[in-house]
């Protein structure tokens, strides 16, 4: 299970949010790239960054901080927040990031999702946020009135890079992931399903490795020191080998 160390940027510093709530915002770090230098230092393979000015606005915001931490970083990185037209794909692609997540008008508009997967097979990852299994749009901020299993079906044979589930209710919250909503995903696609929102413990990541998922994401644990990302690495191995064996 690859872990996937978030990166979310707000006026152009390292946030996070509670729930999706911008009024209940952590500033982590004032330089972004500092942070990302930390978590390759301390082994990361992939980032996660999230545009969340981009994701209010609808439009991307802080592709200048994305640029720098691209060029700066050795290991490929997926960026969403506020990519919702097809120049706003192309910008996020030619800044070197190897996966782009679309949210929002992908969700509302299956065509084009298809449309922009076949523009770019493998590197669109459809990012399913949402209350349990109700998905919300415009940075958590509106409701979609869909459900999480109907687009997984809607979705089924499009070459995605494969989906981001997050349970927004749990997002900053540390209380754990929402298992049951991941194992039932896991369960029904063949597509790369990667755990966001609610991680706290070690336990939590071992929990995750056990579903077979392709990877998760981390923030406020790893910004408050709950444990480091070489702790998280290993405990996903061990995992991973106990289940082999």
């Amino acid at each position: 299970m690859e872990i996937y160390p978030a990166i979310d940027i707000r006026g152009g510093c390292c946030v996070r949010l509670r729930q999706g709530d911008y009024d209940r915002e952590t500033v982590f770090d004032a330089d972004p790239l500092a942070v990302a230098r930390r978590w390759v230092q301390q082994g990361a393979r992939w980032l996660h960054l999230v545009d969340l000015d981009g994701a209010r606005e609808g439009r991307p915001v802080n592709l200048e901080v994305i640029r720098r931490i691209i060029a700066e970083s050795s290991v490929p990185a997926q960026v969403g927040g506020g990519i919702r037209e097809w120049e706003h794909i192309d910008a996020i692609l030619n800044l070197g990031v190897q996966r782009v997540v679309l949210g929002t008008r992908a969700i509302r508009e299956p065509t084009w999702l298809r449309q922009a997967c076949e523009r770019h097979p493998g590197r669109i990852v459809l990012s399913l946020d949402a209350h349990g299994t109700r998905l919300a749009t415009h940075g958590w901020q509106q409701s979609a009135e869909r459900q999480v299993f109907d687009v997984l079906r809607e979705s089924a044979g499009l070459p995605l890079a494969g989906f981001v589930y997050t349970d927004i209710q749990r997002d900053g919250m540390l209380t754990g992931p929402n298992f049951e909503v991941l194992a039932d995903l896991r369960n029904a696609t063949s597509a790369p399903v990667i755990a966001s929102g609610g991680i706290a413990t070690l336990e939590d990541l071992r929990r995750l490795a056990e579903l077979r998922l392709a990877g998760c994401i981390i923030g406020r644990a790893l910004y408050e020191g709950r444990f480091d990302l070489t702790q998280a690495l290993l405990a996903t191995q061990s995992s991973s080998r106990e289940f082999v064996t």
